[in-house]
């Protein structure tokens, strides 16, 4: 049997029911991550650390002038999918 579940502290949260197995009954469980969602350590970081850190990321944008072509296309895009949307619940 395989069940998914979330991980809170000391606590596996079953994400489905269970029937087939009473409650109060000792069970043993083999514990595997899902390939698609990525390890990532949390960092006990001070608030000074974690702006540091937000602005190294902000810095990788920095002069690069595509980002505003595809900003541009994308923003197009979102407001011609909202148009139809919107034009489609008015009917």
């Amino acid at each position: 049997m395989q069940i998914r579940g979330i991980k809170r502290g000391q606590t596996i949260e079953l994400l489905e029911q269970i029937h087939s197995i009473p409650d109060g009954a000792e069970i043993i469980v083999n514990l595997e991550l899902p390939a698609t969602e990525p390890v990532v350590a949390k960092l006990d970081l001070t608030d000074e650390q974690r702006l540091a850190k937000l602005n190294q990321l902000f810095g990788v944008w920095q002069d690069q002038t595509e980002l505003i072509d595809i900003f541009a296309e994308i923003n197009q895009q979102r407001h011609t999918y909202q148009g139809r949307v919107i034009n489609s619940i008015d009917k």
